[in-house]
């Protein structure tokens, strides 16, 4: 039986979560089809720009990303806190950016409401949509609607081009959330689509890459690294970007027999201050996607989230 989004995605216990969204269809969501020989390579472009685009809008911080060829990964951040101290004014702003405000709620801010029953409906479309704000699932339908619409206008056909729904895993702790990170940013490597990061086309570690070229530390739309020293504020990400490089290039040096890519890579620091060792990485970067776990995280910290949840057994994926 299907499980209930509102049990996969609990922002209280964590606001870290791994999703994928896989294309349905035979024909290639990006690349180049082999039997019939067209590229559809510019649709990486269209999925990376949209991602940008609604980050933006959304309280849904974008860790990392990688635009595959028949599917795309993300690790996002939700960011409720942010979204429930924005006023009234400010969610209709936001909300406003990608939709059309109904009749009611433009007589709201003309100031040309006389009853309560209608200042009551404002009210409850107001908060309906600061939810919104920092839905996942919100975030994902959009991102995936947009992108359906553009690639079946140019394949001059209907229906579905997305699986019914996206996987999503949550990232119960620090090690979780770095290895999911670092998987994510070497899927191209493992498919030997790009031989470095730097090579790694429409990811979030080549867009880091290209700003650090630019003398930049935070990257557009995506989250800040915030360095151990800031590990109790609840936005970013709590490492430096400088260890997580270094993790990211000695995991893609490490030689897969179930993939065909790797890169060269150096120890990283992060891996001691974590207490992760190299193979506990490793495995765990391996075993992300191969099962269908969707909590992970420490023994300690997977009790807690069934406590929570009231669950008596969770498919969960356990770190050291």
């Amino acid at each position: 039986m299907t499980t209930a989004r509102s049990q996969l995605i609990c922002p209280e216990l964590t606001p870290y979560y791994h999703c994928v969204s896989r294309c349905v269809r035979r024909s290639y969501l990006c690349g180049i089809d082999n039997l019939t020989g067209q590229s559809y390579e510019h649709r990486r472009d269209w999925i990376e720009q949209r991602i940008i685009t609604l980050a933006s809008i959304y309280f849904i911080q974008i860790c990392s990303y990688a635009v595959m060829s028949n599917h795309y990964h993300l690790v996002v951040h939700i960011d409720k806190e942010s979204a429930l101290a924005l006023t009234d004014f400010e969610v209709i702003e936001r909300w406003s950016t990608e939709h059309q405000q109904p009749l009611i709620i433009q007589r709201w801010l003309a100031g040309d409401l006389k009853s309560d029953a209608e200042k009551e409906v404002c009210h409850q479309l107001i908060e309906t949509w600061r939810h919104r704000l920092y839905s996942l699932s919100w975030f994902m339908k959009e991102l995936n609607y947009g992108i359906a619409v553009q690639a079946n206008k140019e394949d001059k056909c209907t229906g579905r081009f997305w699986e019914g729904r996206f996987k999503s895993q949550a990232l119960l702790d620090e090690k979780a959330l770095l290895s999911a990170m670092a998987y994510v940013d070497l899927n191209p490597i493992r498919a030997k689509m790009a031989s470095t990061p730097e090579q790694s086309d429409f990811t979030s570690i080549k867009a880091r890459l290209t700003s650090l070229e630019r003398g930049e530390t935070a990257t557009q739309s995506l989250a800040n690294f915030m360095g151990y020293e800031h590990q109790d504020k609840t936005q970013g990400i709590p490492f430096r970007l400088s260890d997580y490089i270094e993790l990211v290039d000695w995991v893609g040096r490490q030689i897969r027999q179930d993939k065909r890519g790797y890169i060269n890579s150096a120890h990283p620091n992060i891996l001691t201050r974590l207490s992760l060792t190299q193979q506990d990485c490793l495995a765990l970067c391996t075993e992300l996607e191969k099962k269908p776990r969707v909590w992970v995280g420490t023994t300690s910290r997977l009790h807690q989230a069934k406590t929570a949840l009231n669950k008596k057994r969770m498919v969960a994926m356990h770190i050291a």
